[in-house]
């Protein structure tokens, strides 16, 4: 079992930025997910162990950047110029072996989440 632990949320006002950071120890595919309330989990950005491979989804492209520390055992996600439909609660996640960066489904282990807050 693999424990993830989310920190960095918080409220910013729009144009912020936040990094968020993911205790995340082992060899696998890591990745950050959101939901906002009344919606689905929606992908953010994913990190190949290594840390050589990256994906984006459509929300934060261009406003995001994923990255890991290994000697850390640490995934970060930097978020720039927050809107405020960038409101949500942000997932780290997990999984081994094959599947799809952007599917919640295939991913074993789950954070609780931190709530990223941005005002108008």
């Amino acid at each position: 079992q693999v424990q993830l632990v989310e920190s960095g949320g918080g409220l910013v006002q729009a144009g912020g930025a936040l990094r968020l950071a993911c205790a995340a120890p082992g060899r696998y595919v890591w990745a950050w997910f959101r939901q906002a309330p009344g919606k689905e989990r929606e992908f953010v950005a994913a990190i190949s162990w290594s840390g050589g491979t990256t994906t984006y989804g459509d929300s934060l492209k261009g406003r995001s950047t994923i990255s890991r520390d290994n000697a850390k055992s640490t995934v970060y996600l930097q978020m720039n110029n927050l809107r405020p439909e960038d409101t949500a609660v942000y997932y780290c996640a997990a999984r081994g072996g094959s599947g799809r960066d952007s599917s919640p489904s295939d991913y074993q282990f789950w954070g609780q989440g931190t709530q990223v807050t941005v005002s108008s």
